[in-house]
């Protein structure tokens, strides 16, 4: 064993991330003091960001099977069957810290990221998509990350050749200090072609693929797994450098060579790098493992075993493959101009076996320290209940249409198409309906099906009562999805919150656990794979709860597939109950000025026949758009479908006992509106399943009128066309 350099004190403990008491275990498994190579080890993977020791518990409560998943969490990705003997591939993750330190690469890495952990089982990657979140825009860093975020996310995903087809992106002061940056990657595999991490055969070949290793995203997942404080700017160093255009090399020389039978198991090297992906799949497989990290391919000299394991270098990947395949192998990742080199070799010891210049740097037991990293039960506080606001107490002046104006031009409802212009939407050319809708629509070639994916959350509802935040971020990523005409499989989350110390903050945690499985179970939309992200907070003040769920659904037919823009002439009907709910709204924080009350209940019952409703017709041909309402409520939703058609409509107040201005704004769930050339067929249908339908409007012209009032289209395309550009205009 190498020389203890520097000694183990508790203040290197505690540089570490790791507790006196989770040392005191270390010292148990180990029956002995480790090195400092071997403590670094212990300290990223017991790490929340590798080990999810404060969310697991939880995370084990949520529905994760149904007849159509192959593949739930804990593998790289999720994967759901469909059809045809091909297999959707997905998982969304998190570049938070990262992304705040050093914002074009934190999330150019993200992007990266995740790309791999869907190409490394076996999927060729066809779409990306993000959810952003940002602080205050009167904050001094704000445009500055919002800058280097966007220019990150279109940097990679461009070069790298697979389209960014939609996400989502929030402004609220509790990001001031700790941004979101949440990455989500679809692809599509031969369900009989599907790669998993599990190392088998002693004695096989352990490969090292990719790029070379630097210093670079040393202690990224220890960093991850703390909330950030006066001395954050000074993390840099652990934030990683990609490059897309090595991991074009890389999926295009992984894809070829899982054309061959050579590969045993595949893992790519993410957080904690060489570190978690030797373990994991050393303990998937229930194998030992022996490394020699001189023949590692290095980028920087001098460098230690400490940083060789800890590493977070991109764009590389870890394989274990069949005897005498090397050859093969070898061949492709020349001909790709990729690093190829045999690093080690599978043993039966159930142990970990660093060797470098001929001396052992780290002997560590593969399970006890893969498989016992601690598991807490952290006390958690029930999230106190809010009261229901009257809409009637919520007073109103000015006019109806002026107002919605105003609200088109706030930072959460301005249109984000200054960020998605910004991306290559439409590179491979399998692109359906582009960013700018409910849901992206991306074909599955050679076939007429396709796939629908969005990404969703409402954090001011997570914060009011994270139960019905997480049900309704659920039921949104599936009313998006229905509203194009697909049927929604399954999701995939990314769990952002602050100190899971603090009861309050965990009890947020608990509560949007609950509500996502009630979801889940209620519309049998299970989740396949996922994220935590927790510290999410500097100096003690922590971000809105925001569970991200990012969904995908299938449809069979994408020629029947909708938009939000409608037609000409269209008679407009308004699925679901509209009572006016203003809690936790946009129009309350915008114009009102407050952020209060409860967040408005979901059904899923009715979520459920609603969507219904909507695929049957859409799959019938009844109707010619299609958006459901969230974000601003009903007038919000019939302004983003007339700017889309660049076409007016004659708006009905049809408000009845509900308050005008509760009825235009207020954010009822489960809730659409069509576009039907013959709205009595729309009616009836609705009435059959005993859901809630009106005639509201019918379409034509260049203005939006309501009761008497009126808008041009030109002036609410300016207004909501002109916050962000004129934002991130320089100044």
């Amino acid at each position: 064993m190498s020389e203890i350099t520097p000694p183990i004190t508790p203040s290197v403990v505690a540089e570490h991330g790791l507790s006196t008491e989770e040392y005191a275990k270390i010292l148990e498994i180990l029956g002995r003091a480790p090195n400092r190579t071997e403590l670094g080890v212990f300290s990223v993977m017991w790490s929340e960001h590798c080990s999810y020791k404060s969310s697991k518990k939880w995370l084990k409560t949520l529905p994760t099977s149904a007849p159509w998943v192959i593949c739930g969490p804990g593998e790289n990705a999720g994967v759901i069957d469909i059809g045809e003997g091909l297999a959707c591939i997905f998982k969304m993750e998190s570049h938070n810290h990262p992304s705040f330190i050093e914002p074009y690469q934190g999330a150019a890495t993200g992007v990266g990221g995740i790309l791999r952990d869907v190409f490394t089982m076996g999927a060729r990657p066809i779409a990306n998509m993000n959810a952003l979140r940002f602080g205050s825009p009167d904050n001094a860093k704000t445009k500055h990350l919002v800058a280097g975020v966007v220019a990150g996310i279109g940097g990679y995903g461009n070069c790298v050749g697979v389209p960014t087809v939609g996400g989502e992106c929030n402004f609220h002061a509790s990001y001031d200090g700790n941004i979101l940056v949440n990455a989500m990657t679809v692809g599509i595999a031969a369900t009989d072609k599907i790669f998993y991490s599990a190392a088998a055969g002693i004695g096989n070949p352990v490969v090292y693929v990719g790029s070379k290793t630097g210093r670079d995203g040393i202690h990224g997942a220890t960093m991850a797994s703390a909330e950030f404080n006066a001395d954050s700017e000074e993390k840099r160093p652990t934030v990683q450098v990609g490059d897309p255009f090595t991991e074009k090399l890389l999926i295009e020389a992984c894809l070829e060579l899982m054309a061959t039978d050579c590969i045993v198991a595949i893992q790519d090297m993410g957080a904690a790098g060489l570190t978690s992906s030797s373990f994991e799949m050393a303990s998937k497989g229930g194998m030992g493992v022996e490394l020699d990290l001189d023949q590692v391919p290095a980028r920087e000299s001098g460098m230690t075993a400490y940083e060789f394991l800890l590493s977070e270098s991109q764009e590389r990947m870890l394989m274990v493959l069949k005897p005498g395949s090397e050859d093969v192998a070898r061949a492709i990742f020349d001909k790709w101009e990729l690093d190829f080199a045999v690093i080690g070799h599978l043993t039966d010891s159930g142990r970990m076996v660093i060797k470098m210049k001929g001396a052992v740097e780290a002997d560590l037991p593969i399970d006890p320290l893969a498989l016992a990293s601690p598991e807490y039960d952290r006390p958690w506080e029930k999230t106190p209940t809010q009261g229901t606001i009257d809409p009637a107490s919520v007073p109103h002046s000015g006019g109806i249409l002026a107002t919605l104006q105003t609200l088109l031009a706030t930072p959460d409802l301005a249109s984000k198409r200054w960020i998605w212009e910004q991306y290559d939407h439409l590179v491979m050319g399998d692109t359906v309906i582009r960013p700018g809708g409910d849901a992206a629509l991306v074909r599955v070639r050679d076939t007429k099906r396709a796939l629908a994916m969005t990404t969703d959350c409402t954090p001011r509802y997570c914060l009011a009562d994270p139960v019905m935040g997480g049900r309704q971020a659920v039921a949104e990523t599936w009313r998006n999805i229905c509203a194009v005409g697909a049927r929604p499989l399954a999701i995939t989350d990314n769990m952002n919150f602050g100190n899971p110390t603090n009861p309050r903050i965990m009890g947020q945690f608990v509560g949007a656990i609950e509500g996502i499985r009630e979801a889940c179970l209620a519309l049998d939309y299970p989740v396949v794979s996922g994220n935590v992200s927790l510290y999410n907070e500097t100096a003690g003040s922590a971000i809105l709860p925001t569970p991200a769920i990012g969904g995908v659904g299938l449809m069979d037919d994408y020629t029947k597939a909708v938009g939000v823009a409608w037609r000409d002439g269209d008679s407009l009907v308004l699925l679901g109950a509209t009572k006016g709910h203003l809690g936790q709204s946009i129009y309350l924080r915008e114009i009102a000025g407050r952020e209060d009350g409860a967040p408005p209940p979901v059904d899923l019952a009715l979520e459920r026949i609603t969507g219904e409703l909507v695929r049957e017709l859409v799959a019938g041909g009844h109707v010619s758009a299609c958006h459901d309402i969230s974000d601003g409520g009903l007038l919000v939703a019939l302004a983003e479908m007339a700017l889309a058609a660049n076409i007016g409509a004659d708006i009905m107040n049809k408000a009845g006992d509900v308050p005008l201005h509760a009825w235009a704004f207020g954010e009822d769930q489960g809730r659409y509106i069509v576009a039907a050339s013959r709205a009595n067929t729309v009616l009836e249908l609705a009435a059959k399943r005993g859901i809630p339908a009106n005639l509201i409007g019918r379409t034509g012209g260049i203005l939006l009128t309501l009761k008497g009032e009126r808008v041009l289209l030109d002036d609410l395309r300016e207004s909501h066309e002109g916050w962000l550009p004129d934002y991130m205009a320089v100044a």
